[in-house]
């Protein structure tokens, strides 16, 4: 599927070059699952540094480098390699299949946390130590988030019904990116309930007392 509100290339270049934190390699990986113009662009990426890296002067190996590697491979017990969307295929998955792998399964399997006026939450835990915090996102159609900001950068992937927030409506597959300068309050769109992935690598700064004091109690 074609977006409106598409990733960067900076953001694509990074996860090409292998650079970015586990955070952001899971919210390119789920984002340029739903876009088709974005794969095709990280496919460029990825064919510019192999023809960078086939440029570079060969390592030499130690004399019996290979002998070592295909007796580790011998060794290790193969995996079940075939995923379970392969053996069991979905027909109508909310969640990309990024996602599916880091959660363990679709919505139904998503075990969510209350945090408030009809919105849930799950926390990717795997990401949850480096700085960066990944989680998902269900909002009630119509409910407005409370406004904030943040030191950090904010980054929010639609993957059900839409958001809107400064003017903009962004509907499944569209990234929404917002840095320390903003302050907003994203609202899920009328008619249908919003699931999102929101990825921030700071804590954000919500405004008013009650949001604060609620923020204490829950990991928002």
């Amino acid at each position: 599927m074609s977006v409106t509100h598409e990733i960067d290339d900076r953001l694509l270049m990074g996860y090409a070059a292998g650079l970015l934190p586990e955070a952001y390699d899971l919210l390119v990986a789920t984002a340029v699952s739903l876009d088709d113009e974005a794969r095709a662009r990280l496919e460029g990426f990825e064919a510019l540094g192999g023809a960078l890296l086939s440029e570079q002067p060969v390592a030499p190996l130690r004399e019996g480098s290979f002998e070592e590697v295909m007796a580790r491979i011998n060794g290790t017990v193969p995996e079940d390699t075939v995923h379970p969307d392969v053996r069991t295929p979905r027909t109508d998955p909310v969640l990309p299949q990024p996602l599916r792998d880091a959660l363990g399964g679709d919505l139904e399997d998503v075990r969510w946390q209350s945090i408030g006026l009809g919105s849930r939450q799950a926390i990717v835990p795997t990401w949850a130590e480096e700085g960066a915090s990944v989680r998902l996102m269900h909002i009630p159609a119509g409910q407005a988030m409370p406004e904030h900001g943040h030191d950090g950068a904010e980054y929010v992937l639609v993957l059900k019904g839409s958001i809107e927030d400064r003017g903009m409506t962004f509907r499944r597959g569209d990234l929404s990116h917002a840095d320390g300068t903003v302050e907003h309050t994203p609202t899920a769109g009328p008619g249908e309930d919003c699931v999102c992935l929101a990825l921030t690598d700071a804590p954000l700064l919500l405004k008013g007392l009650l949001p604060r004091i609620a923020q204490r109690f829950l990991d928002i």
